[in-house]
């Protein structure tokens, strides 16, 4: 497998009808709505946007439609495909790279004004360095005051859920029980691929990440449960209630 990709994403991004169905699949998803209404917001200035992890596009094509520039980057070609189908249909400038996110060594520094790692991109790649290293990259694309706006779940929000508690109480004390091991790294079943894997975050570690990559963290956003606003009253435990977060970062 290549760098921080498991057989299960593998699988997934390989896959022609996850691609075929994935408009449809997430047509009513309320996440997708909040994280372009924060897009929107923060994606003011034209520029160039690369969108890591892009799928088909479902945050990318609303901002080439409002003047920016995209490249959409993909470990699926059919995701890919379906973006350039978009792109044409619609007369936007898309370019389109299939490659590992921990390999983008082919993207000059400086090439970038925004990032995109939306909808849990950054958990779908297994191992602490390798998310690293991902982030490495989207540093060092940006250029100077340019944003990665980053979307992760939270690892103590599975105490509030009963199934989500037996997954987490024996990953607490695996934790413990083996160094290395890390507490978030999930595996399960998703749309028929076996053993898809999802890295959740605490606050601290999501936050170390950013700043150890060399973003400074402009905005971090806590979400609601339904994912569909910021989660409210954040002071009440907010680290262990919020569903996740999205988080705006700046290259200093």
């Amino acid at each position: 497998m290549p760098p921080g990709v498991t057989r299960g994403l593998w699988d997934y991004t390989q896959a022609e009808h996850i691609a075929g169905d994935y408009d449809a699949f997430f047509a009513h998803n309320s996440l997708f709505e909040f994280d372009q209404a924060v897009l929107a917001r923060h994606i003011t200035r034209p520029g160039r946007v690369v969108d890591l992890g892009c799928g088909t596009g479902r945050a990318l094509v609303p901002l080439v439609r409002q003047g920016m520039t995209g490249l959409a980057v993909d470990l699926s070609a059919h995701m890919l495909k379906l973006v350039g189908r978009k792109a044409i249909s619609e007369g936007l400038k898309i370019d389109r790279l299939l490659a590992n996110m921990t390999e983008l060594d082919c993207l000059r520094d400086g090439c970038a004004d925004y990032c995109l790692l939306m909808f849990s991109t950054l958990g779908m790649i297994r191992g602490r360095d390798n998310r690293q290293r991902v982030l490495g990259h989207a540093r060092r694309i940006l250029k100077p005051g340019g944003l990665l706006i980053v979307h992760v779940h939270n690892v103590w929000y599975n105490l509030f859920d009963p199934v989500g508690r037996w997954w987490l109480l024996p990953r607490l004390l695996r934790g413990l029980a083996w160094r290395g091991e890390e507490t978030g790294d999930k595996f399960f079943d998703y749309r028929g691929i076996p053993n898809m894997y999802l890295h959740v975050f605490s606050r601290g570690e999501l936050t170390r990440a950013l700043r150890r990559a060399g973003f400074t963290i402009r905005e971090l956003i806590p979400l609601s449960v339904t994912r569909q606003r910021p989660l409210r009253h954040p002071w009440w435990l907010g680290r262990m209630r919020a569903n996740g977060w999205i988080a705006v970062c700046e290259v200093i």
